[in-house]
């Protein structure tokens, strides 16, 4: 059983904290890592991986330390969000010089295997620099895969891959999960991390937000304050109606928008009963529209709860 343990870790750059006190363990399965851009899913990745070591705190596979340690990473594979490729390469020569500097006894059938794993075989003797986006991603998880590590670490690896490329992805990652790999992936989109990972790790700021599964992390976000932008035929009677009911906590009327700014703690009961009291009064709802539903405001509450 492969886990990262990552204990009260922060990392620094300058007067800038990027993880600040961050503890969490990955382990076997699929672990989404969640957060808004910036919110420093990158930096505790490449500490994850021994590229970056810890300004405070301990990072660990298995309980032996990460940074600086050759024979632990013969255990892990990175899958970076930079492209640090050579575009004069073709990208069966990328995969194989990767497979070679892991000192594998056969590099030229742990290339082939891991490119036909990715389904890049047919574009292997192709240079890198003509590849797109998506092929690009591709050869890079095959040069992560290529010594069969037990941890695979991701950072946004879905960026610039059409449908088809991003469903066989998951389902590779997925069968990875299942075999017992312990496979980490950061993203900033909500659906993908749903769709994949059985467990969510979420991070703001560079601090850590919450942990669980999909449904306990939903849950957290459904059952925070929603505020909402409603135009209707009548705002002062729509107000008085709502004012009066537990699903909400403040109205206010906002003279630049000629709209109401409504506050609703509770969310299911407030999208029942607005349409509901506006078609008891005759009136008519023109425009609702939440106002904090960015991934940033959902994290921040996050963080705060």
């Amino acid at each position: 059983m492969t886990t990262i343990q990552i204990d009260k870790t922060s990392r620094w750059f300058g007067n800038v904290v990027a993880v600040n006190d961050v503890t969490m363990d990955i382990s076997p399965g699929v672990t989404g890592l969640l957060g808004p851009n910036g919110a420093g899913k990158s930096t505790l990745i490449h500490m994850m991986s021994g590229f970056l070591a810890p300004s405070a705190g301990s990072v660990t596979l298995d309980g032996r330390t990460i940074w600086r340690n050759a024979d632990v990473y013969r255990h892990i594979g990175l899958v970076p969000e930079r492209e640090g490729m050579y575009d004069y390469l073709t990208g069966g020569e990328f995969v194989l010089a990767n497979a070679e500097l892991h000192g594998l006894p056969d590099p030229g059938a742990a290339a082939t295997a891991a490119l036909t794993t990715v389904e890049m075989t047919h574009a292997a003797d192709r240079r890198i620099g003509t590849y797109s986006k998506g092929m690009r991603q591709r050869v890079k998880m095959a040069s992560a895969l290529v010594h069969d590590p037990s941890v695979l670490l991701l950072d946004e690896p879905f960026n610039g891959m059409d449908p088809r490329q991003r469903m066989h992805l998951m389902d590779l990652l997925r069968r990875m999960g299942e075999d017992g790999r312990t496979v980490l992936f950061s993203s900033h989109i909500l659906e993908e991390v749903e769709q994949l990972a059985s467990h969510i790790e979420v991070i703001v700021a560079g601090r850590h937000a919450a942990s669980g599964d999909f449904r306990r992390i939903r849950r957290l976000m459904t059952d925070r304050p929603h505020r909402y932008l409603v135009r209707s035929s009548d705002d002062r009677a729509l107000a008085a109606a709502l004012i009066a009911d537990q699903s909400t906590a403040g109205i206010e009327f906002d003279p630049v928008e000629h709209a109401l700014r409504i506050q609703a703690v509770d969310f299911l009961r407030f999208t029942h009963q607005l349409p509901l009291l506006a078609r008891e009064r005759g009136i008519r709802l023109l425009e609702v529209s939440p106002s904090d539903e960015s991934l940033e405001s959902v994290f921040s509450y996050l963080v705060a709860a």
